[in-house]
């Protein structure tokens, strides 16, 4: 009798897939490896009360704001305690840097290596109407000496510094996507069995697409080169795809192939994202997967950062479309210099 389809395998789990690939970190003594799979663990408890939180009052509004000054729905101060309480647990973090949270965050684990920036719920008003939603980490190895609180210093470095970063997308599946600096790969979570599971190995981004997302809303307050753009991709009938979570307009533009933009504008003339937590992960998940990412002018992970919230314009996605948008801001600024 063929046994073959009585057992087929289930495939390669998140927590042995991160094993296996502990040589390719610089300091592969495992501390690393317990973080990623710290973030994983709060992932499954944030993706649970996600998915119940039409049932038990836990969506809508906090009623207070956070440091961006933005409204806070309960289900954000839910995921920040989730993630916060997971990383000081596991013991490997010193300092977090939460977009939920004013100030740095220590942990007590003053021996920790490594130092994370998180936002612990973007898109958090799509909650009450079933847009997917999103988590955005980064991990650093901190620069100051062990046995002591984390610094600004640790915190405030370049995106080119990180070891780490990945984000998680709660939508019609749970997956997990995260780079070590070699090469993506995306794992979907399997909610009978409670484990995450290999299942978009090496991604690799399309070079250009016919897709861009950008909130026209605002059109109003582009600049001359960002109109400009624009009117280049609705001349080549491209398609517009915006929902409002970072997380999920940057996923399907990974898969698919396209541009994510959020420019500066006259009410945000340094943008609205935030640099250590939202751009620099994303940049470095892109740029690994073949894509790129700036502000219109400069690298985004090159760009140092002086405060933990600092914001930054992005343009973010496939190569060749971001170069043409930097083509066009640099033909307003060469215009401007005249």
């Amino acid at each position: 009798m063929d046994h073959t389809k009585l057992a087929l395998p289930v495939g390669t789990t998140l927590d042995r897939f991160i094993m296996r690939k502990q040589e390719d970190f610089p300091y592969a003594t495992g501390e690393l490896s317990q973080l990623l799979r710290d973030i994983a663990l709060a992932a499954k408890i944030v993706n649970r009360e996600i998915n119940r939180s039409g049932l038990i009052d836990i969506a809508g509004a906090y009623g207070s704001q956070n440091v961006q000054g933005e409204d806070q729905q309960k289900l954000d101060v839910i995921a920040n305690i989730r993630f916060i309480r997971a990383l000081r647990n596991g013991g490997e973090v010193c300092t977090i840097i939460s977009e939920e949270d004013d100030e740095m965050i220590q942990t007590g684990n003053n021996q920790g290596k490594y130092v994370v920036a998180i936002d612990p719920l973007d898109g958090s008003s799509n909650i009450d109407v079933n847009v997917s939603i999103g988590t955005i980490f980064s991990i650093y190895r901190r620069v100051s000496p062990t046995g002591r609180e984390g610094t600004a210093a640790d915190c405030l470095q370049p995106g080119t510094h990180q070891v780490a970063a990945g984000y998680i997308i709660y939508g019609s599946s749970t997956m997990l996507v995260y780079t070590t600096g070699n090469g993506v790969n995306g794992f979907t979570y399997e909610h009978s069995l409670g484990e995450f599971f290999l299942s978009h190995p090496d991604i690799q981004t399309p070079k250009t697409g016919t897709v861009y997302s950008v909130n026209e809303g605002s059109s109003h307050s582009f600049s001359p080169g960002m109109t400009e753009f624009l009117e280049q991709c609705k001349g080549n009938d491209f398609s517009a795809r915006y929902i409002g979570s970072l997380v999920a307009d940057f996923h399907r533009n990974l898969l698919k192939g396209g541009i994510y933009i959020y420019p500066a504008t006259v009410k945000n003339p340094s943008g609205k994202l935030r640099l250590m937590y939202e751009c620099n992960p994303l940049a470095f998940i892109v740029e690994q997967a073949g894509g790129k990412s700036s502000n219109g002018q400069q690298r985004t992970m090159e760009i140092e950062p002086r405060v933990p919230h600092e914001r930054c314009p992005v343009f973010i996605g496939s190569k060749v479309l971001v170069e043409q948008a930097e083509a066009c801001l640099a033909r307003e600024a060469k215009a401007v210099a005249k």
